[in-house]
């Protein structure tokens, strides 16, 4: 695991963009952090790391939100809103677990599979005849005070 200080949102986004330029096709990333640890702006640096113009903003209300025009398509996923298995399978969102881009899932914390055992899931790209397996990784966000936050993940090789 590697822990890191950010300074700032721009050093919060920085980090999201060295994971978007290194991302492959089927990498899951699931972020946990209370509201306003940075969740959004790490999202917002991945997808300059893909190569990905629009603006992004958090999918709160609509669940997901999806980039296109980059290197990789986005899958951009906040739970916010759901908190039980059982709202996220009725959402459908299980789909996005096995991205033939990226899926990354605010409040990933809610989803169990995710959180709870995220090393089974980390497989080469190319298994399954050509499937896209996932490849999960977890990002914590701790505020640790008003610009500061905390950020512990393992090293996607960013």
């Amino acid at each position: 695991m590697v822990t890191s200080i950010s300074h700032s949102p721009a050093e919060t986004a920085a980090l999201g963009e060295r994971f978007g330029r290194a991302a492959a096709p089927g990498l899951v990333i699931g972020l946990v952090g209370d509201l306003g640890a940075g969740k959004t702006q790490f999202v917002r640096g991945l997808a300059r790391g893909l190569g990905i113009e629009a603006r992004v903003h958090s999918p709160t209300f609509a669940l997901v939100n999806i980039y296109t025009g980059g290197r990789l398509t986005l899958f951009h996923l906040d739970l916010y809103r759901l908190d039980t298995r059982e709202q996220i399978a009725a959402a459908g969102l299980e789909q996005y677990l096995r991205p033939a881009g990226v899926t990354v899932v605010e409040w990933a914390e809610r989803w169990d599979d995710l959180v709870q055992s995220p090393k089974p899931k980390v497989q080469s790209p190319e298994s399954e005849g050509g499937k896209h397996a996932p490849c999960a990784r977890l990002v914590r966000l701790e505020v640790l005070s008003e610009t500061e936050r905390r950020i512990t993940y393992e090293d996607p090789g960013a």
